[in-house]
C-alpha cells in the first residue's frame, strides 16, 4: 500500500511540474472587419486576472508595433530604417538564437529606442514545460539582452506559437513578466510564401481599430516593404504609434490621470 501511495505521489507530482497538452491554450480570435476591438471571449478574463494585455482599451487613436524576431532573414535592418525616419517606435520579442546571430540588430533596436521583449531561449511550448524550465527560459534571454545592449528592465513576454494557460500566465507573472498577445495578426511567417507588401499592408489595415496590438514577423519581407505605406496610411486616418511602456501606464492607472 505504501509503495501505490509513493507512485501515485510521484504521478501527481510529475503532473503539476510538467503540464499535459491538453491543458494548452492557443490564442486566438475573429478578426476585426468593422474598426471594433476583436472578440478573444473567455480568453480576455483569463489574461486579465494575471494582467496581461491584448489591447489597449482606452479608446485612443492608437496603435502598437510589435514584431515577433526568432530568427534574422535580411529584413529587420529595412524595418528599422523606417521606424527611424517614420519615428515610430516598436517592440521586438526576441529569442535566444536571435540574440546569438544578430547582436548588432539588437543594439540598434535598443539605441534607436525600442523596447526588447522575452520570446524565450529555445522557443519551446511553455504548457509543456516545468516551471523552473519555462523561468530558465526567460532568464537567460533577459541576461543575454542586458549584457549585450545595456537594457535594464525586461517586462513584457509573447509565449512561443501563442500558447498558454492559466498556469504559464501565472508563472510569468511570479517572474515578472506581463503577457502581451495581440489584436492583428496574419500569416506572414512563411518566408517561401509571401505574396507582396499590398498583401501585408491590407492584412493590417482591414482589420485596424483603436488600441490595436500589431503582430508582425521580422522575416517577412512583405512587411518590410509594407511598414512606410501601413504608417503613412494609419496617420492618415489619426492613428498615432504608441509603445507598450505607454499602454501598461495606462492599463494600471486610472484614465483622469494619464489623459491630463
Amino acid at each position: 500500500m505504501k509503495k501505490i501511495r509513493r507512485i501515485l505521489f510521484i504521478g501527481w507530482s510529475i503532473l503539476l511540474l510538467f503540464p499535459t497538452s491538453t491543458e494548452a491554450e492557443g490564442w486566438g480570435f475573429q478578426k476585426s472587419r468593422n474598426g471594433e476591438i476583436p472578440d478573444v471571449g473567455r480568453y480576455g478574463p483569463m489574461i486579465e486576472k494575471h494582467n496581461g494585455f491584448f489591447v489597449d482599451t482606452s479608446g485612443d487613436p492608437v496603435v502598437y508595433l510589435t514584431f515577433d524576431s526568432g530568427y534574422e532573414q535580411g529584413h529587420t535592418g529595412k524595418v528599422l530604417d523606417v521606424l527611424k525616419d517614420k519615428n515610430v517606435p516598436a517592440t521586438f520579442f526576441v529569442t535566444g538564437h536571435y540574440i546569438e546571430s544578430a547582436p548588432e540588430l539588437l543594439k540598434r533596436m535598443v539605441n534607436e529606442g525600442h523596447l526588447i521583449g522575452n520570446h524565450s531561449w529555445h522557443h519551446p511550448d511553455f504548457t509543456k514545460v516545468s516551471k523552473e524550465k519555462m523561468k530558465d527560459e526567460l532568464d537567460r534571454v533577459e541576461k543575454a539582452v542586458r549584457s549585450l545592449t545595456g537594457q535594464q528592465t525586461m517586462s513584457y513576454v509573447r509565449p512561443p506559437r501563442g500558447t498558454f494557460n492559466d498556469r504559464t500566465l501565472a508563472w510569468a507573472n511570479e517572474f515578472g513578466y506581463t503577457h502581451a498577445f495581440w489584436s492583428i495578426a496574419f500569416k506572414d511567417w512563411e518566408t517561401d510564401r509571401q505574396k507582396g507588401w499590398e498583401y501585408a499592408y491590407r492584412s493590417v489595415v482591414d482589420q485596424i481599430h483603436p488600441g490595436a496590438v500589431i503582430l508582425l514577423h521580422s522575416v517577412s519581407e512583405d512587411n518590410a516593404e509594407a511598414l512606410e505605406h501601413l504608417i503613412d496610411e494609419l496617420r492618415k486616418r489619426g492613428y498615432h504609434f504608441g509603445n507598450l511602456n505607454q499602454l501598461m501606464v495606462k492599463k494600471l492607472l486610472p484614465y483622469s490621470i494619464w489623459s491630463l
